[in-house]
């Protein structure tokens, strides 16, 4: 009886002392910040959402990624994720370049296309076979390629931007629109530049009205087109609506049919998203996609309208790294010497 006495008067101590023991924690409470032990707390810019940017790296032109890059990068504070996409022997080039420049502080993720996808997908053309690179179809294939974000944009590599990327990526899509695009017809201080040079701004420039397949379609050839060399996409949207599957399908109608080619305005990879996204888009603001600017060696803009430009694309043959071309030194302002020397520009003294 004496010994269960005890034990209980140890066990009421024991009681006492964890009660005491709970009332000081509470009363000379330590914040967890200040203790000796790993605090799990984001950065701040780690809590800042990320911006996903597409861009591919090419071989024969990878330089033109790196000047797109580092204008980006350059003119905007935001949290800025690169997803720069390439072949498996042009990676190393592209990585190295990044690591050995200034831009060793952007955050990167390389990701490798797999030409194989578009095997028995694309028709052969030999009008301008650049145009038929497999990096010229990663658009169409964001949603593969990159699968841990909502919005993505994607930008061709013959742009440089002067405007706050943060900007573009806040461009509203409308509800059931899977992408935003630039009309060709949206900007009027361009209509000059599009006349001039004689280049076509509706879906008669981009697909074979002869075709029965065309016109089935019920698009008339007056439909303003648009550029895809600027994209802000919606992947769960993407997704939903099965686009890849859809731009796969009029790929292979058209190695079948003929039903478009490079010969007409937009080469091959525009006229398949005319088709698909024709009513369904959003749009982006005209001054995020000042184009034209390779179209022609002898038409230029003017300065003062290019420095208000947020967007600056060389689309057509003439590529401000190679000679002839136009408003060069705006692109060269943002380009970085090569480490390796093996991409160089063309200059009328190279």
């Amino acid at each position: 009886m004496a010994l269960l006495k005890k034990i209980n008067q140890i066990l009421l101590l024991l009681l006492v002392l964890t009660v005491c023991a709970i009332l000081y924690n509470k009363v000379h409470k330590v914040p967890s910040a200040l203790k000796n032990e790993a605090v799990d707390l984001e950065s701040p810019e780690e809590m800042e959402e990320e911006i996903p940017v597409v861009i591919c790296a090419a071989a024969g032109r990878m330089g033109a990624a790196i000047a797109a890059i580092s204008s980006i990068y350059s003119n905007t504070e935001a949290n800025v994720l690169f997803y720069i996409v390439g072949l498996k022997n042009t990676i190393p080039h592209i990585r190295k370049w990044i690591e050995n420049s200034k831009l060793k502080e952007i955050k990167f993720k390389v990701v490798e296309f797999n030409p194989m996808v578009l095997k028995g997908k694309i028709r052969q053309d030999a009008s301008r076979p650049e145009l038929l690179q497999p990096l010229n179809f990663v658009r169409f294939y964001l949603p593969l390629l990159i699968q841990k974000h909502e919005k993505v944009i994607y930008l061709d590599d013959d742009i440089i931007v002067q405007g706050d990327i943060q900007e573009l990526y806040e461009t509203k899509l409308a509800p059931g629109h899977a992408a935003a695009f630039s009309d060709d017809c949206d900007l009027p201080s361009t209509h000059e530049m599009v006349r001039s040079v004689g280049m076509q701004n509706t879906y008669m420039g981009f697909l074979d009205y002869r075709k029965q397949a065309i016109r089935d379609l019920g698009i008339s050839p007056s439909t303003c087109s648009f550029n895809p060399g600027v994209i802000v996409a919606n992947m769960t949207e993407w997704k939903h609506q099965r686009l890849t599957k859809q731009l796969e399908k009029w790929m292979q109608r058209n190695v079948e049919e003929n039903l478009y080619s490079s010969t007409l305005g937009g080469g091959v990879a525009t006229s398949p998203m005319l088709i698909v996204f024709h009513g369904k888009y959003s749009a982006i603001n005209p001054m995020w996609h000042i184009r034209h600017l390779g179209w022609s060696p002898d038409t230029r803009y003017s300065e003062h309208f290019l420095q208000e430009a947020k967007l600056l694309h060389w689309n057509g043959r003439y590529k401000p790294w190679d000679y002839p071309s136009v408003h060069t030194d705006l692109w060269e302002n943002w380009f970085i010497p090569d480490p390796s020397g093996k991409f160089k520009l063309t200059r009328p003294d190279s």
